[in-house]
């Protein structure tokens, strides 16, 4: 654990899945004291050998936006939510919450290429990633002991990930399930903008869209340009498509940490502003002000 400095990245170190996880366990069983485990560490501890090459039949994860810690990223900020709402007054079940969990993180799992997929990277399947992230927990949950009603809670909250997903379509087993869903669509935008480095991840997002042929951005610098109206975007899409859950992340953050605030918005809004200056006063070498985690060297070497 770390000091508690009022900075959401000073909380958690966000870099070890590890603590995420331990993290995660703990806002678990603020909810359930008497929460059943089991399930979900068996899935995290799945999920983590598959994304490091070590489950059977898959590649190593190969996309470098798209990655473990993008998916703890999710995980953690699905169980802040979970807490937020708790204090609320709207608890979960112990199974909304432990499926709710395990579904953030299978949501990305398509971005994973089988043994013997060769071509290219995972990113190429940025456009049917979710459909696919669907089609592997179809393989996986019925084998780790799930049955297929939680199959079928597990897909329509991951279907709630998808931007282009027509949520009001999907099948809820109940409002509380719809809830866990737009939780889940929450989590996985807020948990990414919010990254430290998500400045500096946002050209390797650039590369997966390439490889995907992906159109709309015919440079890097024109990704960045077009991030902070995916903010405003994505503002909007919290309140009109997902129920505008996010608002009960500030609830967490004082029950949790004694901050009374909502640090996601925060961080991401932060990164947004340098992001601006960026723009405005450096365009023809914002790489150089990009400095957190050697990406940029990293970016470097897979030229």
């Amino acid at each position: 654990m770390m000091k508690r400095t009022g900075k959401f990245e000073d909380l958690i170190p966000m870099d070890d899945p590890q603590a995420v996880f331990a993290e995660v366990s703990h806002i678990v069983s603020l909810l359930h004291p008497d929460f059943n485990a089991a399930a979900l560490n068996r899935v995290f501890q799945d999920v983590v050998r598959l994304f490091r090459g070590e489950y059977p039949g898959y590649r190593r994860c190969n996309t470098w936006y798209h990655d473990l810690k993008h998916t703890t990223d999710c995980l953690l900020a699905m169980a802040r939510l979970l807490h937020g709402l708790a204090l609320h007054g709207l608890s979960m079940a112990e199974r909304d919450v432990s499926l709710g969990l395990i579904a953030a993180l299978l949501h990305d799992t398509g971005y994973i290429q089988t043994a013997d997929d060769l071509e290219g990277t995972g990113a190429k399947y940025t456009l049917v990633h979710v459909p696919r992230s669907v089609a592997f927990m179809e393989k996986y949950l019925p084998g780790a002991g799930f049955s297929s009603r939680d199959l079928d809670y597990c897909r329509c909250c991951v279907n709630c990930t998808g931007l282009e997903t027509h949520l009001g379509e999907l099948q809820f087993e109940s409002g509380h399930h719809q809830i866990v869903g737009w939780m889940l669509g929450t989590a996985d935008l807020l948990g990414q903008m919010a990254d430290r480095t998500y400045l500096e991840r946002l050209p390797f997002l650039y590369r997966e869209f390439q490889e995907a042929k992906i159109p709309g951005f015919e440079s890097e610098l024109e990704l960045l340009k077009k991030t902070p109206a995916f903010w405003e975007f994505t503002q909007q899409r919290l309140v009109t498509e997902l129920g505008n859950v996010a608002r009960h992340l500030q609830e967490h953050f004082r029950g949790r940490w004694g901050v009374d605030r909502d640090l996601y918005r925060e961080a991401i809004e932060k990164n947004i502003t340098y992001l601006k200056f960026l723009l405005e006063h450096h365009e023809a070498d914002y790489r150089d002000y990009l400095r957190r985690e050697g990406y940029m060297k990293i970016l470097d070497q897979l030229k």
